[in-house]
């Protein structure tokens, strides 16, 4: 129970990010670098979770990753001329 709460909190915390750069229509204050590392970390949970059988870390993962991957579109889309960080 203790891990979906805390998965569930994990995942939820990238939502307003989401919602900030998608209606703002800018990424600019977004690091790429920082969510290619986040999502390589979130991949990697999610491998662990798949290998320990723990259904509570791969979901709340899976949905950290996917937000993550939405944040990495945007960024792309929105700021297509790399910056550098």
């Amino acid at each position: 129970m203790l891990s979906t709460c805390v998965g569930f909190l994990a995942a939820s915390s990238l939502v307003p990010q989401v919602r900030k750069t998608y209606r703002s229509r800018s990424g600019e204050g977004l690091s790429f670098r920082m969510l290619v590392v986040l999502a390589s970390g979130l991949a990697l949970w999610i491998a662990y979770g798949a290998m320990s059988r723990s259904m509570p870390v791969i979901v709340a993962n899976v949905a950290g990753l996917a937000l993550v991957l939405a944040l990495i579109a945007m960024k792309l889309i929105f700021d297509p001329t790399p910056t550098q960080e």
